[in-house]
């Protein structure tokens, strides 16, 4: 599982692009959280990426969606625990990769922590200053 908050995107996006263009058969599946759809950085590539694909699924959420010029008819607000639960079978099951902002990777630890994925499953980069 990939879980990335704005510019964290870009550790996973040649793991899409490898997954995508080579139809790797293991499921994946990338949430990615944004503020608005504008602030989606490879939004339109990673949504043609499915369509490549059909073990790769993007899940992306907006935060502030009423802030947008589009209408956003996707999950709103951060990544969570239900919008995980909703999207896979046994959330307790894979490894989980994060980045994104400080405060976005310590609020994944902290919800996978108390999911009960052991530090062991989580692998994490934070980005800063941007």
């Amino acid at each position: 599982m990939l879980l990335a908050g704005g510019i964290g995107i870009t550790p996973f996006l040649a793991m899409a692009r490898h997954a995508a263009n080579g139809r790797l058969p293991h499921r994946l599946y990338l949430f990615y959280s944004n503020r608005r759809p504008e602030d989606a950085a490879f939004l339109p590539e990673l949504r043609k990426m499915e369509q490549l694909n059909p073990h790769y699924r993007l899940i992306a959420t907006m935060a502030e969606p009423e802030k947008s010029a589009h209408p956003w008819p996707g999950e709103t607000g951060f990544i969570r625990r239900e919008m995980l639960e909703r999207h896979l079978a046994g959330i307790t099951n894979p490894i989980y990769y994060f980045a994104g902002p400080p405060p976005m990777t310590m609020a994944m630890q902290q919800m996978l922590q108390d999911i009960g994925i052991g530090e062991e499953a989580m692998r994490s980069e934070e980005f800063y200053g941007y």
